[in-house]
């Protein structure tokens, strides 16, 4: 028995010794259900200049030989949509485009800022504006490496041009640049009002309409400057981030316009970044090799990347097995399996996988129908009782709902906060979630139990709901209708941990969870007629570096407030005597947002009026942390080498990536990571 459990044991204890580092998981929903530190360049310091690639020394041993051609799956549900990076805002687009392309700037393996095509980029009036200076002698190349042209300040200030013309990116990443670059909104506006003739000739030329109306300048092939709405320390971190993007009016004018942009692949595109895309076989495969014209000659990258579309994970491994892919995720069977038996060839080779960036919340649907369009009148009444939503932050154990996504360590998916953890830091290197963790008066997360979990106030908190809820004319058990796949056995095995955890933490004489199904899209079957009671499993993750971008997501009122908008509904909510204290405590909320958005120039003051703001948010029960995400896999690339993009979309963008044709083991995995995150 000893020997049997000591892989689990020793998993269980590496892991759990860096449980308070573990973050956020992918976009959408977790896999439960489907499938770095601070810039050191803002400020008001003047020009910074950076040193572009992350860090590739380890003192780890290998054992085997670099691999030159890297073989990787991706499931076919993760298949690409489009080659237009300034459209997309899909991880599944994002994770392909980002090699194709280079942004201003990138991020290293511990989520700095680097220097990429702009090699110095600064603020001299804390914020207002940023000078950015573009490398020279960077090339667009086409699918082959031939050159086409050079890479100038006008391919970004183009690139920001498509964003904002309503006919040319048909409103796709239009809100950062609504909130953070002057005469950004206008001109989307502006264009608007044209024909869609007039609007796909303008340009972002020096004497264009685009550089009249918008804060973008260029005053040089090498040089644009961005004067923002208003001082935006942070703006640096958006330069990670897809919508800026540089786009070569040479490129739109060689494909005949942007009706052939939006239709353009990857035969007939350009290339700044890392690899060309020189071969694609929709739902087979995708080959990248290498730009031979890259400016970045000291990176690391392979001669050609390869990914396979595969139908499931357990193909995946299978071919992991036969020496055909070079990574792949296990699913829970699988770890059950390898960690039991000491006997088999992956027993020492079991990695749990550096956290995605997302931090997931449970919502609550606030403005809740019925199938036949009524409103859902015992929800609603419920939902908008602080005592009701407060029994579930302090009550409901969601351990074995999170061992769905990592059945080794359960709790490094424990997430108490609405922002991600590693986002942004003080002055003094203080982790931003940890002036949250303050506000709110939580004990560490110790990887032992969910430590927000109080059995004493959950019960006070329930007895408290169930008397004013009675008084309010609301039955018992409260129904929670909660919608997943019909055709997702994952996504029903996962409901059903869900509805259990309900039963055992509060009871199904208080509430009971529905599990109802859609067919084809939860966004048009669910979301939009408003039938969820609440949604589990959905996240945000972050497009810049402040936490502003996470908690404006929540306020009320605001037309750029997604999940307020989309999930919560709280905008449709009348006041009345049942709802007044909901509405209040979202008005509250979103004051002090604002409040906090007006501080500039001490970010250390700014992160604590937002960390106070968010830990309101979560004492009022108005959003409760779900969870974030990680897994186990068995790996040739070392996971500590890739790109953190904490925000942005870098993550899967395949350079200085180190690897060893004979896998990483878990000890060699741990200690990249005490290296890497300390």
């Amino acid at each position: 028995m000893g020997s049997e459990m000591c892989i689990r044991d020793r998993l269980l204890a590496v892991a759990m010794t860096a449980s308070v580092l573990l973050s956020a998981c992918s976009s959408g929903t977790t896999t439960t259900e489907n499938e770095g530190g601070e810039s050191t360049n803002t400020g008001s310091e003047g020009t910074t200049t950076e040193e572009s690639g992350s860090e590739t020394e380890t003192e780890t041993a290998s054992t085997g030989e670099e691999i030159k051609d890297l073989v990787i799956p991706k499931l076919a549900t993760r298949e690409i949509q489009t080659f237009d990076i300034l459209y997309s805002q899909s991880f599944n687009d994002l994770e392909n485009l980002t090699n194709l392309t280079d942004p201003l700037l990138e991020v290293d393996n511990k989520g700095q800022i680097v220097a990429c095509l702009a090699d110095e980029w600064g603020t001299e009036d804390n914020g207002l504006n940023w000078t950015f200076h573009i490398r020279e002698g960077v090339k667009w190349v086409d699918v082959n490496g031939n050159e086409k042209a050079d890479v100038t300040s006008y391919d970004f200030a183009t690139g920001m041009e498509w964003v904002l013309n309503f006919y040319k990116n048909e409103s796709s990443h239009t809100s950062q640049p609504f909130e953070m670059i002057a005469g950004a909104e206008e001109y989307y506006e502006y264009t608007k009002t044209l024909t869609e003739e007039e609007a796909y000739a303008l340009t972002a030329d020096d004497d264009s309409v685009f550089q009249q109306m918008v804060g973008i300048k260029t005053p040089d092939a090498n040089t644009i400057v961005y004067t923002c709405t208003a001082e935006k320390p942070y703006f640096d971190t958006m330069a990670t981030w897809a919508g800026m993007y540089p786009r070569a009016q040479a490129m739109v004018d060689e494909l005949g316009g942007p009706d052939g942009v939006k239709s353009m692949n990857n035969e007939n595109m350009w290339y700044n970044g890392a690899y060309t895309m020189t071969s694609y076989v929709q739902g087979n495969e995708k080959v990248f090799t290498k730009n031979p014209a890259y400016w970045d000659t000291e990176s690391q990258r392979f001669d050609t990347v390869t990914i396979r579309m595969v139908e499931s994970n357990d193909i995946a491994f299978q071919l992991y097995q036969s020496g055909e892919l070079d990574y792949c995720d296990l699913t829970e069977s699988q770890i059950a399996t390898i960690s039991s038996n000491p006997n088999n060839e992956y027993y020492d080779y079991l990695v749990e996988t550096r956290p995605a960036n997302y931090s997931y919340q449970i919502r609550f649907n606030y403005a809740k129908n019925n199938e036949d369009g009524t409103p859902d009148t015992n929800w609603n009444l419920a939902a908008a009782n602080e005592a009701f939503r407060l029994s579930w932050y302090y009550g409901l154990d969601l351990t074995d709902y999170l061992a769905r996504s990592n059945s080794l360590n359960p709790l490094s998916c424990e997430n108490e906060y609405y922002s991600m953890m590693g986002f942004v830091y003080t002055s003094d290197g203080t982790d931003y979630t940890e002036l949250v963790r303050q506000e709110l008066g939580l004990p560490e997360m110790n990887g032992e139990k969910m430590v927000r979990l109080d059995s004493d106030k959950a019960e006070q908190y329930k007895q408290q709901a169930i008397e004013e809820l009675t008084a309010a004319g609301v039955t018992f058990p409260i129904e929670i209708d909660y919608y997943i796949s019909g055709s997702n056995q994952v996504s029903l095995d996962s409901a059903n941990v869900l509805k259990q955890c309900f039963s055992d933490s509060l009871g199904d004489d208080y509430v009971t969870l529905n599990i109802l199904t859609y067919v084809s899209s939860s966004t048009q079957e669910v979301i939009t007629p408003r039938l969820h009671s609440a949604l589990f499993g959905y996240g945000w993750g972050a497009d810049y570096g402040d936490p502003q971008n996470y908690l404006i997501q929540e306020s009320y009122g605001h037309d750029n407030a997604y999940y307020s908008n989309t999930y919560t509904n709280i905008n449709l909510v009348e006041e009345n005597e049942y709802t007044a204290d909901l509405i209040n405590s979202y008005k509250e909320f979103t004051s002090m947002l604002e409040e906090a958005d007006k501080i500039t120039d001490d970010l250390d003051a700014r992160y604590q009026a937002f960390a106070e703001a968010e830990a309101y948010l979560i004492q009022h029960g108005l959003s409760i942390p779900q969870s974030c995400g990680t897994g186990w896999c068995l790996t040739k690339i070392d996971l500590y080498s890739k790109m953190r993009a904490i925000y942005g979309c870098q993550n899967d963008k395949m350079k200085n990536w180190l690897t060893d044709s004979n896998g990483y083991t878990t000890e060699q995995m741990e200690a990249r990571k005490a290296e890497v995150v300390g």
